[in-house]
């Protein structure tokens, strides 16, 4: 059973990674991208106020750059050549001139320098420097978006935690419709549910399971009977109600990555209108299914949804489209949408999850994660998806 990426595949990513920066002509390189970072190095880590980097010196050496507290933290789990850390910040010499430091002892000063980000950023209260202020360099040259392009395909190990995650965001959800009942809250069955699917994940995955994210889960997100109309309602601890119209969203990480499952389901029974939208938002996810294919633009995707919903006269009860790119980020690039077009290629992994809202019976949205194909495209998920099977009794 495959739980974490092997340290040999990180050292290939590094590989890539320097190959791509000799092809932007950059003699070194500076990355604070924290799920960039965590692709190349396997460490994973809390982005606080402390200034966490990774230069690539022109020796084409990898050093991390850590505060003091997360220095053994990063010896233990990164694939590094160097681990390099500074005394607590807030203190007398600021992190940042630190990392300049480094940067000048190990020859990066005054060569082309590759950043995707010119500075470090948090959201947690960071004041510092930008990389510009610190040092001169022959050029800055912009890599952002490097790694994110690296990740689009993703590998043989890649797809398989994939697929592990798959496998109990499953369990997560079962549970979650087993739950559902008239007269329990949202947090309620989202908890039981979430912590019962949790426990079995670490019994039988054991000790070498590390989540690098959230385990087993599965809830609502406040998509409740007429909230459920809000695609991004928020958890508000509403009672179940019968004929009331449920969002779900089902998941599980495994080393860092994410699978995405959600399902509409309802309480005890169905409306002819409920019915109505159910079946559209049904057809216009097998639509996706269908136009899913290597060598096809992202943008057809959701262009052959958007024809259907057209056709359909309902394409004002649209609010987003059709899905993602999905993978260490819940949400990553390319997407399916008009303007992106993105080649789909064998081995990206996409969400599908075109969605209708309609004021006063509720939202409708499946979501599927999928693996683009040679031949076409392999569902991940694999919780029904039938409207029988999605009634809670």
């Amino acid at each position: 059973m495959l739980l974490s990426i092997p340290k040999s595949e990180m050292k290939e990513r590094q590989q890539k990674f320097l190959k791509k920066l000799e092809e932007k002509k950059c003699d070194a390189a500076v990355l604070f991208g924290i799920t960039d970072i965590f692709y190349l190095t396997g460490f994973h880590f809390h982005p606080t106020e402390r200034p966490i980097g990774v230069i690539i010196d022109p020796e084409k050496k990898f050093h991390l750059f850590v505060p003091a507290l997360e220095h053994d933290h990063a010896e233990e789990y990164s694939v590094i050549d160097y681990v390099h850390s500074y005394p607590e910040y807030p203190g007398i010499k600021h992190p940042m001139e630190y990392f300049k430091d480094l940067l000048k002892e190990y020859g990066v000063e005054g060569k082309t320098i590759g950043y995707d980000s010119i500075g470090y950023g948090s959201s947690q209260g960071y004041r510092g420097p930008s990389v510009d202020k610190l040092i001169e360099a022959k050029e800055f040259v912009s890599v952002f978006g490097m790694i994110e392009e690296m990740r689009f395909i993703k590998s043989a190990n890649e797809i398989e935690l994939i697929k592990e995650s798959c496998r109990w965001g499953n369990l997560a959800h079962r549970l979650l419709q087993k739950y559902t009942k008239v007269g329990l809250s949202e947090i309620e069955i989202t908890s039981r549910a979430s912590m019962e699917a949790t426990m079995a994940m670490i019994e039988t995955l054991g000790p070498d399971y590390k989540p690098h994210g959230r385990t087993a889960s599965a809830g609502f997100r406040g998509q409740v009977g007429p909230e459920s109309a809000f695609p991004h309602a928020v958890t508000q601890n509403i009672v179940m109600q019968k004929g009331y119209t449920l969002v779900t969203g089902a998941g599980a990480d495994v080393f860092g990555y994410h699978s995405e499952l959600e399902r509409v389901m309802f309480v005890e029974e169905v409306s002819k209108e409920q019915e109505k939208y159910f079946n559209y938002m049904y057809e216009a996810q097998e639509v996706a299914f269908n136009a899913i294919k290597p060598g096809a633009p992202h943008s057809s995707v959701e262009e052959a949804v958007q024809q259907y919903f057209k056709e359909q006269g309902i394409t004002d009860l649209t609010l987003h489209h059709t899905g993602h790119n999905i993978g260490l980020l819940g949400h990553e690039a390319p997407f399916f949408d008009l303007g992106d077009d993105t080649i789909m290629e064998p081995g990206m992994v996409v969400t599908v999850e075109p969605g209708i809202y309609v004021q006063g019976i509720g939202g409708f949205r499946h979501s599927d994660t999928v693996l683009i194909t040679e031949e076409g495209n392999e569902l991940l998920t694999y919780y029904p998806r039938d409207l029988e099977s999605l009634i809670c009794k």
